[in-house]
């Protein structure tokens, strides 16, 4: 939606502010703040879906959530807008404090998923650990990842997985993933597909189309995309050895 007009040297500016302090629960924003970013920012941008404005620790900035994935610090009259990536700098360590920002989002919106929505491969022991990972059949390293779901789940890691068909809905590989979700066997179909192997065209009441939608709302770019259980996000394949060291259950 916007242009990321931040230069390095304004993101250190911004950072030097003080992005380390908290809010206070009481340090809330004023109505007329509120009343009035909203008002801007409705006139200016109307598809815009607001979902929050807070205070920042940056003055005279305040931060606007909304359910696309890039937060937005804004002026106290909404006429300026800061959209970017906003790092805290402390000596040699580089904090992004708006993918951390995002990472609770993105954790509130992958638990709110209701469980009919998922093919999950579930360990037979004890569960350690999940991740969610939107996929694509036809994607030759979501093929790769799926041979390694008998590895995590061998190792206490549940794998859940979204349907995210890069062509998008009406697509062949739309088409297939609709078929996986709707046959007698989901998590089998899923596998031979993932083989190679064709399937039955099956179809159902089906989520794949919402599921796309939710991926480019989080931030998926691409598939495979695993999302962990803190909200964080990791583009592309990783061997199971990889994400059971990430996950801590390795």
């Amino acid at each position: 939606m916007f242009v990321r007009f931040l230069s390095a040297a304004m993101l250190c500016g911004v950072a030097a502010l003080g992005a380390a302090s908290a809010v206070s629960a009481a340090d809330t924003v004023s109505e007329q703040v509120d009343k009035d970013i909203r008002a801007q920012l409705g006139a200016s941008l109307p598809a815009l879906n607001i979902t929050s404005i807070e205070k920042t620790s940056f003055s005279g900035l305040f931060e606007v959530s909304s359910t696309s994935d890039q937060p937005l610090l804004v002026s106290a009259d909404g006429k300026y807008i800061i959209a970017g990536e906003v790092y805290h700098l402390d000596g040699l360590k580089i904090t992004n404090i708006t993918e951390q920002k995002r990472e609770v989002g993105r954790a509130g919106t992958m638990a709110a998923i209701p469980e009919s929505e998922k093919l999950s491969f579930v360990p037979k022991g004890e569960t350690k650990a999940t991740i969610t990972v939107f996929t694509d059949i036809d994607c030759g390293y979501c093929r790769k990842l799926h041979k390694e779901v008998p590895k995590l789940n061998a190792m206490g890691v549940r794998v859940d997985y979204l349907g995210y068909p890069r062509a998008g809905v009406g697509s062949q590989s739309y088409n297939k993933l609709v078929s996986a979700w709707c046959a007698d066997d989901p998590m089998s179909a899923m596998t031979k597909a993932k083989s190679g192997t064709t399937i039955p065209n099956k179809s159902c009441d089906n989520p794949i189309a919402r599921h796309l939608e939710l991926g480019q709302r989080v931030g998926v770019t691409g598939t495979p995309a695993i999302v962990l259980e803190s909200g964080k996000l990791l583009p592309g394949y990783a061997p199971a050895e990889t994400l059971a060291k990430q996950l801590g259950v390795l």
